[in-house]
Formats: structure tokens, C-alpha cells, sequence
């Protein structure tokens, strides 16, 4: 049976520097996206063109675009790049200098030349879900987020913040609180008897 291998992590993308290489409408799907999950987060874009919407989301976060073409001196200082430009063979050199430098790469809609997805994202303030489909359905990576959005209550960031307090206030060693925090929330998976 085939599983999903991915390592999940959530970055800290205002400490992190982002190259998203092309203007098109993939990049400013992808740009969206990051502003959405993560609206500190630090990006550069280069192409030669960029869409009337990229230009207007740049200035609503910390977004630099540069009018040119790609090439390898935009990696300098890069940990993170995602590739969309139509032009297949660009996208595969991104790949290549990527990979030379350590750096992590997405080339959009080729999970050949990807070292991380992109999926999909519910945040309810300090709860995040992230969804992965391990790059073969986007489609149903939406439809999820799309249920997971419905059926996670707004008011659980209330939970989050009192079972923090509570947490503080526990006495005893790590194994001990962990227990404590266990009996404590229980109540909150158990199935009512109707």
C-alpha cells in the first residue's frame, strides 16, 4: 500500500528569505497563499512581468519584485524557492541551482522536482492544519481544507489559550503534567452516548 512519506513542518517565514521565480498566475497563487498562512513572511519575485494582482498583494505584505529574468545570483540568501514560470526548461534549471546550493525548491506541478508541497492550510488562530495529498490530488487537498474549515470551530484559539494557562499552573515533573493534561482533556474526543 502507498503512503504519504512527507516530514510535515511549520516554517517561520519571517525569518526565512523566499524566491518565487515567475509573475504569472501560478506565482501569485502561491504568493497568496504564503500571505494568507503566513503574512510576515519575507519574499522576493522575479520575472520580466507580474500581473496587475501581484503588484497590488506585494504591497500589502514584505514582497520585493524585480522586473527580470531569472538568474542564479536571485539564490544568494534564499532558504526557500518555488519555481512557476511557463517555461519548463527555466523551472528545471531553478531545480538544478537549487539543488547544488541546499536550498529547498517547489517547481509548481512537477512533484519530481520538488523537495516540499505546498497544500492546503486551516488557521483558526493559533491552531494550524496542514493537508498534504503527497502531490497527486491539489483538488482534494482544497476539499478538505474546505471541510476542515467548516467543522473546526472559530472559538478554539479560546481552548488553545486556557489549556495553556491550565498547563501553567500543573505541578510535577514533564511525565507528570503530561498525564495531568491527558485526564484533563479527555473529554474533549469522547464520544457522547445519544
Amino acid at each position: 500500500m502507498e503512503r504519504n512519506n512527507l516530514y510535515p513542518i511549520f516554517l517561520k517565514l519571517g525569518h526565512l528569505n523566499v524566491l518565487i521565480v515567475g509573475g504569472g498566475h501560478v506565482a501569485e497563487e502561491k504568493l497568496t497563499f504564503l500571505l494568507k498562512s503566513s503574512p510576515d513572511a519575507k519574499v522576493t519575485m522575479v520575472s520580466p512581468m507580474f500581473r496587475e494582482g501581484t503588484i497590488e498583494l506585494a504591497k500589502k505584505g514584505d514582497v520585493k519584485l524585480i522586473k527580470r529574468r531569472y538568474s542564479k545570483r536571485y539564490l544568494k540568501g534564499k532558504h526557500i524557492v518555488i519555481a512557476t514560470t511557463d517555461v519548463p526548461k527555466v523551472n528545471i534549471k531553478v531545480h538544478k541551482h537549487c539543488r547544488k546550493r541546499s536550498i529547498l525548491v517547489n517547481v509548481a506541478d512537477n512533484p519530481p522536482y520538488c523537495d516540499f508541497y505546498m497544500g492546503g492550510i486551516v488557521t483558526k488562530g493559533n491552531v494550524k492544519v496542514a493537508i498534504s495529498t503527497n502531490g497527486k490530488s491539489p483538488t482534494t487537498a482544497k476539499r478538505l481544507r474546505q471541510f476542515f474549515e467548516d467543522v473546526i470551530p472559530e472559538n478554539v484559539d479560546d481552548l488553545v489559550k486556557n489549556l495553556n494557562e491550565y498547563r501553567k499552573t500543573i505541578k510535577g515533573d514533564f511525565e507528570q503534567k503530561v498525564e495531568t493534561l491527558n485526564e484533563f482533556t479527555k473529554g474533549l474526543i469522547e464520544k457522547k452516548n445519544d
